[in-house]
């Protein structure tokens, strides 16, 4: 027995059920059940790319079989309308308040993180995520969109700010021999969850709707429901590391790089340096291009092939009756599904490939290459080549979620492992701003091109890409410009030790790397792995499904 607590399953007891000193591992634990309870929650926020499903059904959730539309309907007044369905664009709104409090919530209580523990802010991420879908079926029920925003939106926006962010340190220091590999692992989760969700949404929706009801709150509660359970499982599933713990037989490499420390940054100066900012660039400009093509993915593969896609291709778009529409639209949802799938893999390959040739030379290949691919796309339009197209834009989708899982161990390189759970946190300001940046770009863009009348076609994303080229160019720059830390930001070993001597206290049994993190893939983390991996695979089957439906 120690003075903090006895010993109990995989970590220590002592304090309350949810506090960082509770979950200290102890001899015996595996480190390899870790990254499944990192994407038991992943995998459940992931939810929020692909909420685009319940737009349709729910713009006629009044008129049921078609939308009881009102022409004067503003979006003032959709907040509290109950006799007018709702527009596509006034629904919208919640994607954009997703991805504006993700990384807001981030920001602000990532440093509450750090101190509280994984486990805390899992299960409130778990509340906040589930309590906010179920107040948006409220929303439903009632018919009030200004309580879809608030819960979904705001509330479930939190849960995801708090989730995302969760396993990143906890991760990082049980892996710091595979730091890419094993963010990559988790955060491939949320690039995933859609792939579970979306199909999973249809499937609810379709057993539930009736004469007088679409079905969306019942699927809101279901999948809430559902995604309670394995966050709080996910969140128990955490432990952290003793002080000073190392994998057993491993060290740090004596020539190691200039571009990792052993040192650490206080959260308070992250932000006063130059590398947190230019870092911090690379991931915005990095994003905007990638979440820009994911907004227009689906339009633009339809006005550029247009008839081709359906065999006809001397039929432009604007020449394509209703029916003909619906059949390339019905293509283009495949072709977004297998963009989904390169998303979610490069979140994997590229994180792990940064383990080898290092953070910065992994984002080199991501402005590089992207480079090139914006800048030949508009000549892979204009000869008609679908296939050298489309691999192209599933490159890119790969590399926006490589820069994703990528981007915790870079900074963990940079300013070390003690607080880079809450700079990951702050850094995601960064996502926030590329998510309004990067569609507002090429929307606008689109939009200049129409009224200046150029016709749907190779030419209307033309201008367009090499956009996007530029501003991967703009990255390229920033990446090239970022510089290890000079020594007056680092902490001492003693403020480092004092911030360790909590968790260092209640680990008076054996220290180091003895008995603690070892197992490998024992048939524990193998069921753990096939809780989370049973619905990823399920996931992507399905994807392939459709996918090879409709381009094979």
């Amino acid at each position: 027995m120690t003075a903090a607590g006895t010993r109990t399953g995989g970590a220590l007891a002592g304090g309350g059920l949810l506090d960082r000193e509770r979950i200290v591992a102890r001899p015996g634990f595996n480190r390899w059940l870790v990254p499944p309870a990192a994407l038991a929650i992943h995998l459940c926020i992931g939810m929020a790319y692909g909420f685009s499903v319940f737009w349709l059904p729910l713009s006629k959730s009044l008129g049921i079989t078609a939308s009881t539309a009102c022409p004067d309907l503003t979006l003032a007044s959709a907040l509290f309308t109950t006799t007018c369905d709702w527009r596509v664009a006034d629904l919208g709104w919640i994607y954009t308040l997703f991805f504006v409090l993700l990384g807001s919530s981030a920001a602000i209580w990532g440093g509450w993180l750090e101190r509280a523990g994984p486990r805390k802010a899992g299960v409130v991420s778990a509340c906040c995520w589930c309590g906010g879908i179920i107040l948006a079926a409220i929303g439903v029920i009632t018919h009030q969109l200004w309580m879809m925003w608030l819960g979904a939106g705001v509330i479930g926006g939190i849960g995801l700010g708090l989730g995302y962010i969760s396993p990143v340190s906890t991760l990082i220091k049980w892996f710091p021999d595979r730091r890419g590999m094993a963010t990559g692992m988790a955060i491939m989760g949320f690039g995933g969850g859609a792939m579970i969700g979306a199909p999973l949404a249809n499937l609810l929706m379709n057993t539930f709707k009736t004469d007088t009801s679409v079905g969306v709150w019942q699927t809101f509660i279901v999948m809430a429901v559902i995604y309670f359970v394995f966050m709080m499982g996910g969140a128990f599933g955490y432990r952290i590391p003793p002080a000073g713990w190392r994998p057993e037989g491993w060290t740090p490499p004596a020539a190691k790089s200039t571009m990792i420390t052993t040192k650490h940054v206080h959260l308070r100066n992250a932000h006063r340096t130059k590398q947190f900012w230019l870092i911090w660039a690379v991931l915005c400009l990095n994003v905007s291009a990638g979440i820009g093509v994911l907004g227009m993915a689906s339009p633009m593969l339809q006005e550029i092939f247009a008839g081709s896609l359906i065999g006809l291709p001397d039929v432009g778009f604007a020449q394509l009756d209703a029916g003909q529409k619906a059949s390339i639209a019905t293509i283009a949802a495949g072709f977004a599904g297998l963009l989904s799938l390169f998303n979610i893999g490069g979140r994997f390959f590229w994180a792990s490939l940064s383990d080898k040739i290092g953070r910065k030379n992994t984002y080199y290949c991501f402005f590089v290459l992207g480079i090139v691919l914006y800048a030949l796309a508009p000549t892979f339009a204009g000869m008609g080549n679908k296939a050298l197209f489309v691999l192209s834009f599933g490159i890119i989708l790969s590399m926006y979620g490589g820069g994703f899982a990528t981007i915790p161990a870079y900074l963990a390189d940079i300013f070390g492992t003690q607080f880079v759970g809450a700079i990951h946190g702050r850094l995601l300001t960064a996502w926030a701003t590329a998510g309004i940046v990067g569609p507002v770009i090429v929307n606008y863009i689109r939009e200049a091109q129409i009224a200046a009348g150029v016709a749907p076609g190779p030419t209307l994303y033309t201008g367009t890409m090499y956009i996007l080229a530029g501003m991967l160019a703009l990255g390229l720059i920033a990446n090239a410009l970022i510089r290890p830390l000079s020594d007056k930001w680092f902490m001492s070993d003693d403020e480092v030790a004092a911030l360790q001597a909590k968790s260092a206290a209640v680990n008076a049994g054996p220290t180091g790397s003895f008995g603690i993190g070892t197992g490998g893939l024992d048939a524990k983390a193998m069921l753990a792995w096939a809780v989370v991996g049973i619905p990823l695979l399920w996931g992507v089957w399905v994807t392939l499904r459709a996918t090879f439906a409709l381009f094979g």
